[in-house]
């Protein structure tokens, strides 16, 4: 059941003007606290963003690729406690994919926002933006937003031609892998 899932999840940018159901919101916070930490340190933690002007505020958090959050019935920011967790980082990219890979589940499309590291404007990162529109407290690091809904848009699976395979060695570095797998 996961390869399908994976083959066929795009990012999407546009939603139908339809509401994600309450079951729905928790099978995806679910699946977010469910993900693997390192040391079970769990430094995340997730701000369910449904409110429209929010979702409005959000998607105006950085200068470029956010602003299709704005349309987006459902958002979940990914934050962290790096003191409490040295690869807070990873942890909350992994809660993230956990994210994405449930909304696909669920019938639902996605699409990553990256936040940390990304400004707002000239003097003021993306990450001070969202911390100020949704109260964030200092301790705590964003370092995504997923804009979920249902996708409004078709995008066609990546095809096995366009994996980038000669990316993947044997071994050592510079052996190329080469798939035994038949069929």
């Amino acid at each position: 059941m996961f390869m399908p899932l994976i083959r066929k999840r795009r990012s999407i940018r546009r939603f139908q003007d339809r509401e994600v159901e309450a079951g729905k919101i928790d099978l995806i916070i679910e699946a977010a606290l469910r993900a693997p930490s390192s040391r079970s340190l769990n430094p995340w933690e997730f701000i369910v963003v449904t409110d429209r002007d929010l979702l409005e505020g959000l998607s105006r958090a950085k200068e470029h690729g956010s602003s299709f959050l704005k349309n987006a019935p459902l958002g979940v920011v990914v934050c962290a406690d790096p003191d409490r967790c040295d690869v807070w980082i990873e942890d909350a990219s992994i809660a993230s994919i956990f994210i994405h890979l449930a909304a696909e589940s669920l019938g639902l499309g996605s699409c990553w926002i990256q936040i940390r590291k990304r400004m707002y404007d000239k003097g003021n990162t993306a990450e001070e933006r969202v911390a100020a529109l949704l109260n964030i407290p200092e301790n705590l690091r964003v370092e995504s937003i997923i804009a979920i809904g249902y996708p409004d848009e078709e995008k066609p699976p990546h095809g096995v031609e366009e994996l980038q395979y000669g990316k993947v060695h044997l071994n050592r570095y510079g052996n190329p892998y080469v798939s035994r797998a038949e069929g």
